[in-house]
């Protein structure tokens, strides 16, 4: 009853849940696997290179991109931010599903590379003014960094018709229960489960 896996994907505008929804997912599902993306940004204290990122100079980031050793990379907040390939093929193979936690470039780059293994989960704030108070609430953000965050969620939100589905998180335990009936019924998708299936079926 093996099935190749399925590259589940989580975007939203910064503050509107994302990282708080992969988590709880992570955790409920063991068998997930997270991308673990390339950056040029500096590790923050307690990060460690192959764990949260694949910390790599500007130089070793052009070199992955010439390689063509990413499916998909963008400048997100004056750095750059990838997806190593190999992870993911070897993944997907071994019928292991991941999850990535990128932005509607990233999203776009994903599916034109592996199309029919994606499925993309865009999360809404129920409005800008609750997303600004939560990024408020963080107390981690500069007046700056929150005003830049702001400025960049209308063109976030903009992209929301391009994924398979839009979900507002409103409540966050509502908004996971969501998420979950998503996963569960994409990996019960005929087409996911295999050749054992059509075998079953003559069999019968």
């Amino acid at each position: 009853m093996n099935r190749r896996g399925i590259l589940f994907v989580l975007s939203s505008p910064s503050g509107a849940g994302k990282s708080t929804m992969a988590r709880m997912l992570l955790e409920a599902e063991p068998a997930m696997r997270v991308s673990v993306s390339a950056t040029t940004r500096p590790p923050r204290p307690g990060e460690e290179h192959g764990r949260e990122y694949f910390f790599e100079t500007d130089e070793q980031f052009d070199a992955l991109i010439a390689s063509d050793a990413l499916i998909e990379w963008a400048n997100v907040f004056d750095h750059r931010y990838g997806t190593p390939r190999a992870p993911v093929e070897a993944a997907l193979a071994a019928g292991n599903d991941m999850l990535f936690d990128v932005d509607w470039q990233g999203t776009q780059q994903l599916k034109q590379q592996m199309r029919e293994d994606i499925v993309s989960i865009f999360l809404l704030p129920p409005s800008l003014a609750e997303l600004e108070r939560r990024l408020r609430g963080r107390g981690t953000d500069s007046e700056e960094v929150i005003a830049g965050r702001m400025a960049r969620a209308g063109a976030e939100i903009s992209h929301w018709a391009e994924y398979d589905y839009v979900l507002i998180n409103e409540e966050l335990q509502a908004c996971f229960a969501d998420v979950r009936k998503i996963v569960a019924g994409e990996r019960l998708r005929r087409e996911r489960r295999g050749a054992w299936l059509t075998d079953f079926v003559r069999a019968m």
